[in-house]
């Protein structure tokens, strides 16, 4: 139950938590966006979207320190 970054017309990214677990080959996954909104995205197996940080290193100063570094992370943060 991992959150992740989806891609969004009006807000650039959402966040989402993953609500069942993907196995290989899976064309959706189950979500719930921060609004209770669950959801099935569409993912193409090659390209997964990117993890979300754990809330501690929200505001974090360094961006080195992230667990994730990707366009959604730095503009989050």
């Amino acid at each position: 139950y991992n959150r992740i970054w989806i891609p969004d017309n009006e807000e650039v990214w959402q966040s989402a938590e993953i609500t069942k677990n993907y196995k290989a080959g899976d064309h959706f996954l189950h979500v719930q966006l921060e609004d209770g909104t669950e959801l099935n995205y569409p993912v193409d197996p090659a390209a997964l979207p990117p993890l979300r940080n754990p809330d501690i290193l929200v505001g974090e100063n360094d961006l080195t320190a992230l667990s994730y570094l990707h366009e959604p992370a730095v503009l989050h943060n």
